[in-house]
């Protein structure tokens, strides 16, 4: 998992309260546990019409938010199925952070084990920075270490994080990586155990 520390970019604004993760990656994508290639299933229902073509009116096909790095989203975002191809998809898209009022659960532990930075924010402070996205090519940077959200305006947002999960996120470590971080701590258990119990198997 690639470590995250931070972030500058164009942030692309979609005000879309409980986008589930059946939106966000659509089930005829779901058939591969490839994750290169699934950015093109990325909110397709809404990226492109029944007819396949493009919405030019949908922000993500708006050539000022083509190479976004950053996704502003509205409250509750990611909720229904727990579905781990909704966080490849956002970073097969090219997304490292999403900025939100609130995150399903399940979508959120998703996101943490793929390397993907989730920032909840109040409503005021959402819709703020909401607003000056819609700007366009305007540069946000989101810095992990300080857990700050820098605007284009120049206001700074802070947000929190739980400890454990921050340092997951900085060290690039997964539920595994987390444990074989620990493989001397469990050989040396392995060890002692083997000697303490020897009937044990």
């Amino acid at each position: 998992m690639k470590p995250f520390q931070s972030v500058a970019g164009v942030a692309a604004p979609l005000p879309i309260a409980n986008l589930d993760t059946d939106q966000i990656i659509p089930k005829q994508f779901l058939s591969t546990v490839e994750r290169d290639g699934l950015g093109r299933g990325l909110l397709y229902d809404l990226r492109f019409g029944p007819d396949g073509v493009p919405d030019p009116a949908f922000v993500l096909n708006q050539p000022a938010f083509m190479g976004a790095s950053i996704l502003i989203a509205g409250p509750n975002f990611g909720c229904g199925s727990s579905r781990e191809h909704a966080p490849w998809a956002l970073l097969d898209f090219g997304f490292r952070c999403v900025i939100a009022e609130s995150f399903a659960d399940i979508f959120a532990g998703n996101c943490l084990n793929n390397g993907i930075l989730l920032v909840r924010l109040p409503a005021d402070a959402v819709a703020t920075l909401m607003q000056e996205a819609k700007g366009a090519n305007h540069v946000f940077f989101v810095d992990l270490e300080s857990q700050t959200v820098s605007a284009p305006s120049g206001a700074l947002h802070r947000f929190d994080i739980d400890p454990g999960h921050k340092q997951k996120l900085l060290k690039g470590l997964d539920d595994i990586g987390q444990s074989l971080a620990q493989a001397d701590a469990i050989a040396a258990f392995e060890a002692r155990r083997r000697l303490q119990t020897p009937w044990l198997p």
